[in-house]
């Protein structure tokens, strides 16, 4: 293998890893933004009324 073959391979392995990485963290961010929004939602209720 070529050095220009194994820079490219590196490169691509790392690009690669950076995307994994992003999606990891948009997924996180996703999680919790739904979290607060169920939270806040919960909050804007009235108390269920008992019979």
């Amino acid at each position: 293998m070529s050095d220009e073959s194994k820079a490219k391979a590196s490169r691509e392995e790392r690009l690669a890893e950076a995307l994994r990485a992003n999606l990891r963290r948009r997924k996180s961010q996703a999680r919790a933004r739904a979290a607060r929004e169920t939270e806040a939602e919960a909050d804007d209720e009235p108390p269920a009324r008992e019979e």
